[in-house]
């Protein structure tokens, strides 16, 4: 298992994280290693969602090709 030494964290989180970690009944370095994965899940997941959902909102709506105004934009300049 890899080691992360994160420095010169404000008390105030530290402080925070502790009483997080309270309230889960977890131990501080249990509390911060399941929000790094879950932060490390949330990452691969949210693209695929937000995909998904992006698709969802679209579907069934025809486009228009676009190709002929980027390059009446682009011979502008």
């Amino acid at each position: 298992m890899a080691q992360v030494l994160v420095r010169s964290l404000d008390g105030r989180v530290v402080g925070n994280l502790k009483k997080r970690a309270a309230r889960h009944g977890r131990s501080l370095q249990s509390e911060l290693k399941e929000i790094l994965e879950e932060a490390a899940r949330g990452a691969e997941v949210d693209s695929v969602l937000l995909a998904a959902r992006v698709r969802g909102m679209f579907k069934g709506r025809k486009f228009s090709d676009s190709t002929a105004l980027i390059r009446e934009d682009r011979d502008r300049r």
